[in-house]
């Protein structure tokens, strides 16, 4: 089965707002509310994006075990956000925060804790996040809604995609696709990630994600003889 180019979709997408709004003769702004994972993957796509749309952030990540570790990404976020405001890159971006509950990402992904990272487990975190954004999408008007995760080499943007389209059709908000990392989406987060000396973590944030990246740096490390 051939995969789709969801970054010709998305470019399709941003081709045809900016035509009509051209056409219009009136300045129509189109709302969308993204879901972020972190400051360093909502670097690029924020960039890219504040062109286009009246963008709100919403900061929803109950996988992030640790509440030092959450409370440190959000100040990151939220100091990104008010360093491109000032800059003015685009249209001024707002911000959301979500709601800290890990129990509620456990209950979700109970009886799949021995998933490999990038299995089923992901993908029902993934659906939580979604579903969330889509859910207060919806209550607040907005135009669409999408996430910053299809920028991660890591992440299986084919599955992010599919996901995003089905809660599209159930909460009734559009799903804006995407898949950030192509066009050196992914090289500019990092290059974005060191102009604005952002915090950069080596895991998607929930205990099992940390304990397999821990695993992964034992076995690089060479046996003492």
């Amino acid at each position: 089965m051939n995969q789709m180019n969801y970054q010709k979709e998305l470019e399709k997408i941003l081709e045809a707002l900016s035509l009509k709004g051209t056409q219009d003769n009136v300045e129509h702004v189109p709302t969308l509310f993204l879901h972020s994972c972190c400051a360093p993957c909502s670097s690029y796509c924020l960039e890219y994006l504040c062109k286009y749309f009246a963008i709100t952030v919403f900061y929803y990540n109950p996988n992030i075990s640790a509440s030092e570790e959450y409370q440190r990404r959000v100040a990151e976020q939220k100091r990104l956000i008010a360093a491109y405001n000032e800059e003015a890159k685009g249209y001024p971006i707002g911000i959301v925060e979500g709601d800290y509950e890990p129990a509620r990402f456990y209950e979700t992904v109970k009886g799949y804790e021995a998933c490999r990272e990038g299995g089923e487990r992901c993908f029902r975190c993934f659906s939580l996040r979604l579903r969330e954004t889509a859910e207060r999408a919806r209550i607040s008007g907005y135009d669409y809604f999408a996430t910053t995760l299809t920028i991660s080499p890591l992440k299986n943007a084919q599955k992010i995609n599919e996901i995003g389209q089905e809660i599209a059709k159930e909460v009734g908000v559009a799903w804006l696709p995407s898949d950030f990392k192509k066009k050196n989406g992914y090289k500019r987060s990092v290059e974005l990630s060191t102009q604005y000396e952002l915090y950069r973590q080596d895991y998607c944030g929930c205990a099992f994600s940390k304990a397999e990246r821990e695993r992964e740096k034992q076995a690089a490390i060479p046996a003492k003889i």
